[in-house]
């Protein structure tokens, strides 16, 4: 396998995941401005699938432009509620909205991944994992909302499936690392097959 990749994201959870597999990285964020290219791709109707995808070969392509002869590995992931896209809140209060959207239903997380080289795609993979979220009353998605950092809320979107979050669901389909941002398997495959 390669011994090193370039991860083209700041996310500490990427990073620990690429760290527990033993997946050597260099951190170099793309700064790619996420909500313009969102709200560009809303405009031409395009699901919150593509728009995952879209952002995660943005972001590899971006930073392998400027690293010659790297592999460079972007990512990106966003929910789906019935093809609505669901983004990172911005405050508390966005993050509490979210939570009342979910309330009682069943959303998709979608991660993107895209390996990149000298500026162009070589790669690219789309996991969907299925949350079905319970049924909850204001007052206890407040409790579950204040036993969470800002750090980790506008990290890591509404809920950390790794921690509190867990308790959100009455079921969660899919993979685990997908969920949580890097479908790990897929890409240590293709790592292996490229070597």
């Amino acid at each position: 396998m390669l011994n090193k990749i370039v991860l083209a994201s700041k996310s500490k959870i990427r990073k620990n995941i690429l760290d527990k597999n033993n997946i050597q990285s260099t951190v170099v964020p793309s700064n790619v401005d996420e909500d313009t290219v969102k709200l560009s791709l809303l405009k031409e109707n395009a699901t919150p699938e593509i728009i995952s995808k879209n952002l995660a070969e943005l972001k590899a392509n971006k930073v392998s432009a400027k690293i010659n002869d790297q592999i460079v590995l972007g990512a990106d992931s966003v929910i789906d509620l019935d093809s609505e896209l669901i983004s990172k809140p911005q405050s508390r209060q966005e993050a509490m909205e979210i939570l009342q959207k979910l309330n009682g239903r069943t959303h998709f997380l979608i991660s993107s991944v895209c390996v990149s080289k000298n500026g162009s795609m070589i790669w690219n993979y789309t996991d969907k994992a299925t949350l079905n979220m319970k049924n909850f009353s204001e007052s206890q998605l407040e409790k579950y909302l204040s036993k969470i950092s800002d750090e980790d809320l506008f990290a890591y979107n509404v809920y950390q499936i790794e921690g509190e979050g867990r308790s959100l669901f009455d079921s969660i389909i899919g993979d685990e690392d997908t969920i949580m941002g890097l479908p790990i398997k897929k890409i240590k495959q293709y790592l292996n097959e490229i070597k």
